[in-house]
């Protein structure tokens, strides 16, 4: 495949492909998003619906508890004669708040019919009437008797039981009303006397429907009162009560939750179906909105991204059948011109014609490639005196502190008249400074640990009981090549910065792994380890690219810091060592301890290469 069909496939694939791919991800981003608002919005909305339901209902539940209070329907059930009793008539001898009742009752705009099931007397179906309703009959007490909603009833023992329209007909009637149905218990000693009935219209209901205040985008909202068997009990728009719900949406939908908001067909269109549970009834608010309605703007958004998407690869066309050809034939001569300077021939040059960019490209290579030639060499030269000079620097600082604080010990202990612990502090002493005065860049492993050993039982003998350690490295690794005085820098890191003020004894473990040729050298403690903005100071692998200035400024506070070599300087002479793929790795937090990993590749695995 030649360069400008590759032009133009890449076009395709990296410009065409993820364009459609993002336009794809961002509709359904964009079609969840809605979804999602809308969800939460219709929650917000069916609890609200549903706290002005149970606000009605509960006001009708305060009216007949006020009766039950009064005695009210106790006295009516309590006369001689039942079938004549009503409370319309002046009959009763009423106290001052069984007439507050009574014109509470009668003034409740609410209320169209209420009456009482007798269950006191020898004739128990009789009814004692409160409000009268033309062209309805009441169930008898004995066909009551037979419902299940007359043992529900009873098992709640006086809890007001509410109907919806089109649940129980047979009692309530066809018109569209709530009904409440109630036990009457005796106040004096709790016996059931009768059950109340008490019809209520559904002005309030239908007004707060009509006064919702809803947002744009559910303006088309349709809201539904439905019972937990699927019924729909109340649609302030008639079309669909006393249907179920399963005859007019497809997804089946399990009652009883708490909120859940589903997308599926609605009366043969697609819609988002909302269900909120009532609480404290078997009722459930849904709310049904057209997806067509919500997702307007994104249908838009669709239309414009599949015409820019189109004008775009007619404009991709256009640019490789009329410019692509010249174009890539002079790139292509100079890539190939690029591929010998990648293989160090710097002595090619490209033949320069024309005025154009294309001219000036050539032109530009060729004097790009005149000036590498001439600074590779300045550099390699430069590059090669500055990495020396840095490792001998590097390895050049021991802390004198150290030195001193080491003769003042001998001092100590020969005035203590201690010879034997004198020659071993001397001893160590003398072995710690020939292996750090050696020009060998690497020694073996083994002697790194010699050198680890002398410094961490001088520190013990200065230090008594503050840490042990531990130094776990299998016998046949420890004549691999190290550079000298990598481990004895980050052993006196854990020692003088973890173990500071801490109230237990501290514990160094050093151990030593193979890992797909390269060496694991891990410095582990038990001190106060650090947090992350201590952490965060610690940047060991930098690239060859970094800022002249900025490396220049971490040499000097490398000095300033008065830590010896120290963790920064062990990384940095890693990374010049071996190359900026090797280095320290720290993983440490606060009060848990640090682990530094010491990472070089390992010499005889790549001989085996």
């Amino acid at each position: 495949m030649n360069l400008r069909n590759k032009l133009f496939t890449a076009f395709v694939i990296l410009i065409i492909v993820p364009l459609c791919t993002l336009g794809v991800v961002t509709y359904i981003v964009s079609s969840h998003s809605i979804e999602e608002k809308y969800s939460r919005q219709t929650e917000y909305s069916l609890k609200a619906i549903s706290y002005s339901i149970s606000t009605v209902l509960k006001q009708m539940d305060n009216v007949t508890d006020n009766g039950i209070a009064t005695s009210v329907f106790h006295m009516a059930l309590a006369a001689k004669d039942p079938t004549k009793q009503d409370l319309n008539a002046e009959q009763l001898s009423l106290n001052n708040s069984q007439r507050n009742f009574r014109s509470l009752l009668y003034n409740h705009p609410a209320i169209s019919y209420a009456f009482l099931y007798n269950l006191n007397g020898a004739d128990k179906s009789s009814n004692v009437s409160i409000f009268t309703k033309e062209n309805f009959e009441t169930m008898p007490f004995e066909d009551f008797k037979k419902q299940p909603l007359y043992k529900e009833v009873i098992d709640l023992n006086g809890v007001p039981k509410w109907i919806a329209p089109h649940e129980y007909p047979e009692l309530t009637g066809t018109d569209p009303v709530f009904t409440q149905i109630r036990l009457i218990k005796e106040l004096s000693y709790f016996k059931n006397i009768g059950i109340l009935v008490v019809q209520i219209k559904n002005w309030d209901i239908e007004s707060i429907f009509r006064n919702l205040s809803l947002s744009q985008s559910m303006q088309s909202t349709k809201f539904m009162l439905v019972n937990d068997e699927g019924l729909i009990l109340y649609d302030p728009n008639k079309a669909f009560e006393g249907l179920q719900l399963s005859s007019v949406m497809k997804k089946p939908v399990d009652f009883g939750g708490d909120y859940q908001s589903i997308k599926t067909d609605f009366n043969d269109e697609k819609s988002i179906v909302s269900i909120y549970h009532l609480k404290d009834y078997s009722w459930n608010l849904v709310s049904v909105t057209s997806w067509k309605s919500l997702s307007k703007e994104t249908l838009l958004f669709a239309q414009w991204f599949i015409g820019i998407t189109l004008l775009c690869l007619l404009a991709a066309i256009t640019f490789n059948m009329v410019f692509m050809r010249r174009i890539t034939g002079s790139i292509a001569v100079i890539v190939r011109f690029m591929r010998k300077v990648e293989g160090g021939d710097f002595n090619v040059r490209v033949e320069d014609r024309g005025k154009d960019e294309l001219h000036i490209l050539a032109k530009g290579f060729n004097d790009l490639v005149d000036q590498i030639n001439s600074l590779f060499k300045q550099i390699n030269t430069k590059q090669k005196q500055k990495t020396q000079a840095e490792l001998r620097v590097l390895q050049a600082q021991i802390k004198p502190h150290f030195l001193f604080n080491t003769l003042e010990s001998i001092n100590v202990l020969a005035i203590q008249n201690e010879g034997v612990k004198v020659s071993e502090m001397v001893h160590r002493l003398g072995s710690i400074l020939r292996i750090s005065i050696q020009d060998k860049e690497e020694i073996p492993l083994d002697q790194e640990i010699e050198h680890l050993q002398s410094y961490l039982e001088i520190q013990k003998f200065r230090f008594d009981d503050l840490f042990d350690y531990e130094i776990d490295i299998p016998p046949d690794l420890r004549r691999r090549s190290v550079l000298k005085l990598t481990l004895q820098p980050l052993v006196e890191n854990c020692i003088q910065h973890g173990f500071e003020g801490i109230s237990y004894k501290g514990h160094i473990h050093i151990s030593c792994w193979l890992d797909q040729g390269r060496i694991i050298l891990q410095v582990q403690d038990n001190g106060i380890g650090m947090d992350p903005k201590q952490l965060a100071k610690f940047e060991y692998m930098k690239t060859d690219n970094e800022d002249e200035a900025e490396r220049k400024d971490q040499v000097r506070h490398l000095y300033e810091e008065r830590r010896g070599l120290g963790v920064r300087s062990v990384a940095d002479r890693i990374r010049i060592h071996y190359g900026e793929y090797y280095g320290l790795f720290i993983c440490s937090s606060h009060l848990t301890g640090t682990i530094i990993q010491c990472v070089i590749p390992d010499a005889e695995w790549r001989e085996m290469e």
